[in-house]
């Protein structure tokens, strides 16, 4: 990992310029279900200012947990196992919210339980880790430069936290927005199980795209009369 650190060499060019904009659209294209799963999880949290403050912490360990993955992805990468951890744990948290007993006071939505800051920073983190295991593959498949996918990765963690934020609101503005972000999470869950168990089955990155576009269409398409947008 540190012999990659000292032999990065950064060379800028047209090129380089056009595949920064690539991952960085890669990394917001993948942050959507990724960014509603770390607002439910800071949601759990009772103050709103607490919830933020969860969001910093969580997404600086997020942050140094991402940068180790880019550094030794190519050693990951030879051990299945780590995808499998991480779509076992995926699984698992859309399990916990589904079969999780509704809360009227937070708009008759479920619930992954997390009352606590310190366990919520870990769980944002984690989380996060999780979903880069297939963003990070996708980003090393594209460019072979380490700093730029190091770049990549950084910009795409501080627009995961703002995206993170702006879904605390909207999960409590719309009804069925929180229902999606866990269908997509499941999704991507299964995706990673499959590139272990069996990759030809593996849907096609498009695909992938299209299907939480059409998840979160149905996220967005019912707004709650009962809840204030932007509430503080």
């Amino acid at each position: 990992m540190l012999n990659k650190l000292t032999n990065i060499s950064i060379n800028f060019n047209p090129e380089t310029f056009f595949m920064l904009l690539v991952l960085i659209a890669l990394e917001a294209v993948l942050s959507a279900d990724n960014a509603v799963a770390l607002a439910a999880i800071a949601r759990g949290l009772p103050r709103l200012k607490e919830q933020r403050r969860a969001l910093n912490f969580g997404f600086v360990l997020a942050y140094i947990l991402r940068i180790i993955l880019i550094l030794t992805a190519t050693w990951v990468a030879r051990f299945w196992q780590f995808q499998l951890l991480g779509a076992l744990y995926l699984l698992w948290l859309v399990f916990k919210y589904f079969t999780s007993k509704k809360n009227k006071k937070n708009h008759n939505h479920h619930s992954l339980g997390n009352k606590s800051f310190w366990q919520t920073i870990p769980l944002i983190a984690l989380t996060d880790l999780a979903f880069s295991l297939d963003s990070v593959t996708t980003a090393i498949a594209i460019a072979d430069e380490t700093w730029l996918i190091l770049v990549g990765g950084t910009i795409g963690v501080i627009t995961l936290r703002f995206l993170a934020e702006l879904f605390i609101g909207w999960l409590q503005e719309y009804t069925h927005l929180e229902d999606a972000g866990f269908v997509t999470v499941a999704l991507v869950g299964v995706r990673l199980l499959l590139k272990v168990c069996n990759s030809p089955l593996v849907l096609p990155e498009w695909l992938m795209v299209l299907a939480v576009v059409l998840i979160f269409a149905w996220g967005f398409s019912k707004k709650n009369p009962r809840a204030k947008s932007g509430s503080k």
